[in-house]
């Protein structure tokens, strides 16, 4: 991004994958959709599937969402700084999100690289916008998104059966396919309720409107100079981190079957990013936290590499092709799986920077981004810094 970079930035994106991880394991243990109709569960189970979709599920993405938003405007500060053309230079980064997340698609499902390359077209108007405007604009769309979840989710006896059927379906191939028949499941078991138009309404409608709010409030921030001076602006802190407790509260009243279900969750979770945020931020500068925060950070700064890795291992683990175990961890099992993965990204992660300054997809996409390939790998040997 820039030559200084807001480490506070690198710390909360390295956080944010970890809750990322976590939500994600519902997905590649149990589908997209089995996940959210897990019955049966032991005690155990069921109080961490809760723990997850309270306080993780919906939240983590967004702060993710938010500090896109805030990367993308630091990082044409920095290519206007260098008296470059930045309209290009956003054009080739979209692009290269978008293959990227299509490259990734042929791994897994739950690609969000592919939305992000999207959105950033999406963003292009209001790259020049004030800082004043970019939230009121976040704040109309936060409430037309959360407005549009109203209503009832209740399900007919014959959307039940569908689903039931082609959750059933899903378990069978995820458990036991080849990668090739996970892969034709995917791209041919159409799931109830949506078809060819829907898809296409909600890849290029909807998804924008519905990622939008958070993408500008980070870059709101990043014209504010946010996180710069993080002592002076404490008091904000700890105004902000009042959404954390707000927001737990509309996540939880959200499993209270009512018309306002929807809202309250949708609402409730962005809400609660926005706390997350600010919560961190009011003690970053703690000593635990940061005794932390080099391993967080430094997983943030390899966020595209970690998140990658985070399919690859995932997918061999749980999937058919691998060893297998898709559904037999079990929620809880998998939460302590999750922590182990991300333990030794952490480690990876601070090791890899003793010898190189930027991961391989990071670089592949800076390169692509700058349309140059000078100084992108560092590499320390005996002392000294080499260039290649």
């Amino acid at each position: 991004m820039t030559t200084n970079r807001v480490t506070f930035i690198d710390t909360m994106r390295g956080f944010s994958l970890f809750g990322i991880l976590m939500a994600n394991l519902l997905i590649f243990q149990f589908g997209m959709y089995g996940k959210d109709e897990l019955k049966n569960l032991s005690a155990l189970d069921n109080g961490a599937l809760y723990f997850v979709k309270i306080f993780i599920e919906g939240s983590f993405m967004p702060i993710f969402t938010i500090l896109f938003g805030f990367s993308l405007i630091k990082l044409i500060e920095s290519i206007r700084r260098k008296k470059d053309k930045s309209r290009w230079s956003i054009l080739r980064r979209a692009t290269g999100l978008i293959a990227l997340g299509w490259l990734h698609s042929f791994l897994w499902d739950g690609d969000i690289l592919f939305s992000y390359g999207c959105m950033t077209l999406y963003l292009i108007p209001f790259i020049n916008r004030k800082p004043k405007t970019l939230f009121i604009w976040a704040g109309i769309l936060f409430l037309l998104t959360t407005a549009l979840s109203f209503g009832s989710l209740e399900e007919t006896k014959k959307e039940q059966k569908e689903i039931a059927t082609y959750i059933e379906k899903a378990d069978d191939v995820y458990a036991n396919g080849s990668y090739l028949e996970i892969q034709d499941f995917r791209s041919n078991a159409i799931p109830p309720g949506m078809d060819d138009s829907a898809i296409i309404f909600v890849l290029l409608i909807l998804a924008p409107i519905m990622y939008a709010p958070l993408f500008l409030f980070g870059m709101g921030l990043a014209k504010m100079q946010a996180f710069v001076n993080m002592e002076s602006e404490k008091k904000w802190y700890l105004i902000g981190s009042i959404l954390v407790p707000v927001g737990l509260a509309c996540k939880s009243l959200s499993f209270i079957d009512s018309y306002f279900s929807g809202m309250l969750m949708m609402g409730g979770s962005q809400l609660l990013s926005i706390g997350y945020v600010c919560l961190a931020a009011l003690i970053y500068e703690t000593r635990p936290v940061q005794r932390l925060a080099p391993a967080f950070e430094s997983v943030g700064k390899l966020s595209l590499t970690n998140y990658l890795m985070q399919t690859i291992i995932c997918t061999t683990v749980f999937y058919g092709y691998g060893l297998g175990l898709y559904g037999k961890l079990g929620v809880f099992g998998g939460i302590l799986f999750g922590i182990v993965v991300y333990s030794l990204q952490c480690v990876f992660s601070l090791a890899y920077f003793k010898k190189f300054k930027r991961g391989p997809f990071e670089t592949a996409l800076r390169v692509w981004t700058n349309w140059s390939w000078n100084g992108q790998i560092k590499i320390k040997q005996k002392g000294s810094t080499l260039h290649e």
